[in-house]
């Protein structure tokens, strides 16, 4: 009889295809969005990075992330939903610190990790909604029935260290109030280690700005202000206080993304 794998083996195995599939999308998606992105250097000039730059870039990145990880201490997380999101939070945290350690400008790198971010978290927001999408025309139940999934998988409140939250409705509303979010303690946790802000900022320009388009892509009604949120963890605040709103406004949502607000973010 064929001797089968002990159930670690097998997650450990999981992992490993999980992670080759990522780091794949990873490299095709940086090299389709760094072919057409002018980056701004330290030295003050500006460039398009050729393929062979962006296979430099992708090998630091890839080097980031492995140090990252070992800090990370991905199994001691409480569920795979954790863990995945974890993952994803240190590819963008690797990077900004990668792409700054090629020479580029900080404000270049935080907006060229917050766009490659948006490219991959646009497709997988897409798959996931997909089915609230077909079923109803309704945007506030395509929001409800899209969040409560994710709230699912991968965002299942299952307390600290894992992800927590209060959810509730408010009339055709839905509010989920954050007190704890796993890939935001880890980029605060890096940014610590390192003595280095500016991880922690490229984190809260990519991840904790996606919300606001995200909301209004699963709405699919054409207009804007799907999502609401007075405060945010990774400006510091106690929690974050999500409104996913049954109707848009019809206009460009406003983030609480102020000047005021960024002084207070690290």
């Amino acid at each position: 009889m064929t001797e089968q794998p002990a159930p670690d083996e097998r997650t450990r195995l999981g992992w490993r295809i999980i992670r080759w599939l990522l780091w794949k999308h990873v490299r095709r998606t940086c090299h389709r969005n760094l072919a057409n992105r002018t980056l701004w250097l330290t030295s003050g000039d500006a460039l398009r990075w050729l393929p062979e730059d962006t296979d430099r870039f992708l090998d630091t990145l890839e080097r980031e992330s492995a140090v990252m990880r070992a800090i990370a201490d991905l199994p001691h997380l409480p569920n795979a939903g954790s863990r995945l999101m974890v993952e994803l939070a240190i590819y963008t945290v690797a990077a900004d610190a990668a792409l700054r350690s090629h020479g580029v400008e900080t404000s270049s790198a935080h907006s060229v990790t917050a766009d490659v971010g948006w490219d991959l978290y646009r497709r997988m927001l897409g798959l996931s909604s997909l089915p609230s999408r077909i079923v109803s025309r309704d945007p506030g139940r395509r929001l409800r029935w899209t969040i409560r999934g994710l709230l699912i998988f991968p965002f299942r409140p299952v307390g600290a260290p894992g992800y927590e939250t209060r959810v509730f409705r408010d009339g055709d509303d839905l509010q989920t109030h954050f007190t704890h979010c796993p890939p935001q303690t880890f980029a605060r946790a890096i940014a610590a280690r390192r003595e280095d802000p500016e991880l922690l900022e490229a984190f809260r320009q990519s991840w904790c700005r996606y919300d606001w388009p995200g909301a209004d892509l699963i709405a699919a009604d054409g207009k804007r202000g799907h999502y609401q949120r007075p405060h945010t963890l990774s400006a510091g605040d106690p929690v974050c206080d999500m409104c996913w709103k049954a109707r848009g406004s019809g206009q460009m949502a406003q983030s609480n993304d102020t000047p005021q607000s960024r002084k207070r973010t690290l």
